[in-house]
């Protein structure tokens, strides 16, 4: 880290302040790919200084990846309940912050959706796929809206584990599985909206997905992460969590 500053410095003495951007790396939940991608491309705009590397994953494989020492400044989660594990183990420089709530649907590219949830009874569906509800909050929701309704045991032996919501998605889209549990953050992106259709899942079948982040105690660029929350509460930027379906805090 020290040697990494140091040539840093080194450079900007000999170029200039403009020779060299200080990197910001953000481990996200997979469920953030098209809303951060945007929101990295609009920050980027201000902040032309500060480089931006996203590391996406499932929020439970990101989190162990976290208390291993990986190298990360900034930690968007999909559940609440991994940043306030880092919270507790005082790997954290701030309290968990809430920066949205995410919802599951149903997605195909080949069958009527009409019938929500009771749709999966359908025995001409081979497989529906679903994140790991082992480490990816959304794969935990889609087994939470299963059992509530009555359908896990019916279709568990049809269920394929993506290792993230991203992964899952791609299943589906690519015809692996006829029937996904997703994330409506994906299902609103060009390429599903083109080709395929979704139906918003109840909530009440599911715990609620508070997505919150932190910046980590190790990362070394603490005033960048501080640059990029601060921008993700204008405007701006809550007006593209809203382009991909995600609630937003003390919004009804």
């Amino acid at each position: 880290m020290i040697k990494k500053i140091v040539i840093s410095l080194i450079i900007s003495f000999l170029f200039g302040s403009g020779a060299f951007a200080q990197t910001l790396t953000i481990a996200a939940a997979a469920d953030l790919r098209y809303a951060l991608d945007e929101l990295k491309t609009e920050f980027s705009k201000t902040n032309p200084d500060i480089k931006i590397e996203v590391i996406y994953g499932s929020s439970g494989k990101l989190y162990q990846q976290i208390v291993s020492s990986a190298p990360f400044d900034l930690f968007f989660s999909a559940d609440i309940m991994y940043p306030k594990k880092l919270d507790s183990l005082k790997l954290t420089t701030n309290e968990p912050k809430l920066y949205a709530i995410g919802f599951l649907v149903l997605w195909s590219s080949t069958f009527e959706m009409s019938d929500g949830i009771n749709m999966l009874k359908n025995s001409t569906i081979k497989k529906i796929a679903i994140a790991s509800p082992n480490h990816a909050p959304y794969g935990k929701r889609a087994v939470e809206c299963l059992k509530f309704y009555k359908l896990y045991n019916q279709v568990k032996s049809k269920l394929v584990e993506g290792e993230n919501i991203s992964q899952a998605a791609q299943f589906v889209l690519s015809g692996n599985a006829e029937v996904g549990i997703i994330a409506l953050s994906l299902a609103l992106s060009p390429e599903m909206q083109k080709n395929g259709t979704y139906v918003l899942i109840d909530q009440k079948s599911y715990s609620t997905l508070g997505q919150a982040y932190v910046v980590l105690k190790n990362s070394d660029s603490k005033a960048e992460a501080a640059k990029f929350t601060t921008f993700i509460e204008t405007e701006q930027a809550r007006k593209i969590f809203r382009k991909y379906g995600f609630k937003l805090p003390n919004e009804k």
